[in-house]
């Protein structure tokens, strides 16, 4: 696998010596509201090195780890199914490699073409789901494959109970309904997910981490796709991934960044930092 020739900040490792590999899956043809995402990875890694590799929440340094950027997927932007499945291939090449897959999105349609990979190597995998949309639509506009609807097509593979969500805010009347039934929903907050940690860690359960960055309240991540008032701040989130990664997470996701819509540059400097701690987090479970 070759590397990227711009790679986000300190993930300059050989593929050989690292056990996290980076890729960007730059598609956003399903967005229902303002497109942009498919331009989040490459503005993450080009404004990554406005950062220091050293994180003084965890006191780690990018530096101490070997992480291997590959850079983006060309993805086909008339075919969603297209899409997902270079998405899959590419996550499936490097779980083959005994990697940990972390996809830079991207829209959150892109999380459906890791999680299918993954399943296959963890057929008990749960998934932990960080929104502001509950993204359990069955369809959007009688489309299947949509940014709305991939939790419901995750839970098509997963079924009951192993998807847990947080921060929900937004979702028709369906989704909320569907989803006291069949996922295990948190609104509004992180509240309770110590909780699920601490069980799916005493099971070692493996977990797909999913993070749409729009959880953060609009105040403080205004450049993204779909933005929901009454959002986390960026500390409450740090917070909660240093929680999930207490658990076995074994492929993780970031994504909804859409840099133009942030003319400030506020956004992507935020999901940039969010994805340092998130590697850190992960490097040192």
């Amino acid at each position: 696998m070759k590397s990227n020739i711009e790679t986000f900040i300190g993930c300059d490792g050989s593929y050989e010596d690292s056990r996290i590999v980076l890729f960007g899956a730059p598609f956003d043809s399903t967005t229902s509201f303002r497109p942009g995402a498919r331009f989040g990875s490459a503005a993450m890694r080009h404004e990554s090195f406005g950062l220091e590799t050293y994180s003084p929440y965890q006191n780690l340094d990018l530096t101490d780890y070997s992480v291997f950027d590959s850079g983006d997927l060309e993805l086909c932007f008339g075919s969603a199914e297209a899409a997902l499945a270079d998405i899959e291939a590419h996550s499936r090449e490097i779980l083959k490699d005994g990697k940990f897959p972390l996809l830079l999105g991207g829209e959150h349609l892109v999380t459906l073409g890791s999680v299918r990979a993954v399943l296959e190597q963890y057929p008990d995998l749960h998934i932990i789901h960080f929104d502001a949309h509950a993204d359990l639509r069955e369809d959007y506009l009688g489309a299947r494959l949509s940014h709305a609807c991939v939790l419901r097509r995750c839970h098509d593979l997963l079924g009951d109970g192993r998807i847990h969500q947080f921060c929900i805010r937004s979702g028709d009347r369906e989704e909320f309904r569907f989803a006291e039934d069949h996922t295990d929903m948190h609104k509004f907050t992180f509240d309770g997910l110590q909780e699920v940690v601490d069980k799916l860690k005493k099971n070692h359960t493996p977990v797909y981490f999913t993070i749409d960055l729009d959880c953060l309240d609009c105040s403080v991540f205004p450049g993204t796709g779909t933005p929901e008032a009454g959002g986390v701040t960026f500390l409450q989130l740090i917070q909660a991934i240093f929680t999930v990664c207490q658990a076995n997470v074994v492929a993780a996701d970031v994504n909804e960044l859409a840099p133009m819509l942030d003319a400030s540059g506020m956004s992507t400097a935020t999901a940039c930092k969010v994805l340092r701690e998130l590697i850190l987090a992960l490097e040192n479970s």
